[in-house]
């Protein structure tokens, strides 16, 4: 566990040149986390993974909320609460006034003074209408986290004209967020038309044999087109991290190729 006596040697070190920059910042990535009694908060997870430490609010009290807001907002940046309520949020925001919030998405955010540059884009797109909520999520948190992304909403198999029409616009994207209820085929169709990653999102959308998501996530595990990876039910917020993870790596970077996309 790092206290402030050993942080302070570490920089004193800095200071003194004994210890490099890079060699700092890897001691660093585990600091000590932060103790609430009912939560532990891990300031420095955006250290470690380049990801910030999100909030999940249900099942968390009005005032466990705000204990945890009030401690991660100026440590951990960006601010992220996925699937808060409208009420709850009024009542942070009276004592957060700065904190933003989507209500199609659920997510309460608070962005950094200075966002950090973007580095390509997402396009985030959906099968249905219902499917929306879930795509919102991954675009707050995408651009809650400094991302760009384009929106392109109801353009599911029942319609695949309607797909086709936006294939170059999706295609000019870095990486590719689909969100299918029903029967969960469009992350297939779509990721054997374009070539950037597909990160595909099975929602609960659906009748009764869709089993509130269940069989969209088993047609999307078994994709036969390649490059398809899958994340939980109606998780968008995961979604946009690992798009995260692909934009900030250094084969998922634009810039690393003279500044233009892949």
């Amino acid at each position: 566990m790092y206290t402030r006596k050993v942080i302070e040697g570490i920089l004193r070190n800095v200071s003194r040149r004994k210890v490099s920059v890079p060699q700092a910042c890897y001691r660093l990535r585990h600091l000590a986390y932060e103790s609430l009694g009912f939560a532990r908060l891990d300031h420095h997870r955006v250290l470690r993974k380049n990801l910030p430490e999100a909030v999940y609010a249900p099942g968390k009290s009005n005032d466990q909320l705000e204990r945890i807001v009030r401690a991660v907002i100026g440590k951990s940046e960006p601010l992220i609460v996925t699937r808060l309520g409208e009420r709850s949020f009024r009542r942070l925001k009276k004592h957060f006034p700065k904190l933003k919030y989507s209500a199609a998405a659920q997510v309460a955010y608070q962005t950094p003074k200075h966002k950090p540059r973007s580095r390509g884009s997402v396009a985030i797109v959906t099968a249905g209408t219902s499917d929306i909520p879930v795509a919102e999520e991954a675009a707050v948190t995408l651009e809650a986290m400094g991302k760009r992304t384009r929106r392109i909403f109801d353009v599911g198999v029942a319609g695949l004209h309607r797909l086709l029409d936006h294939l170059g616009e999706i295609e000019a994207a870095d990486v590719v967020i689909v969100i299918a209820g029903m029967e969960g085929a469009l992350p297939s169709v779509l990721a054997g038309l374009v070539s950037k990653p597909i990160i595909a999102v099975p929602s609960s959308a659906g009748y009764g044999a869709s089993f509130r998501g269940l069989a969209p996530l088993l047609t999307m595990l078994s994709s036969c087109a390649q490059g398809v990876a899958v994340v939980n039910i109606d998780s968008g917020f995961n979604a946009a991290c690992f798009a995260t993870l692909i934009l900030d790596s250094p084969f998922g970077n634009p810039d690393d190729n003279g500044g233009k996309s892949r």
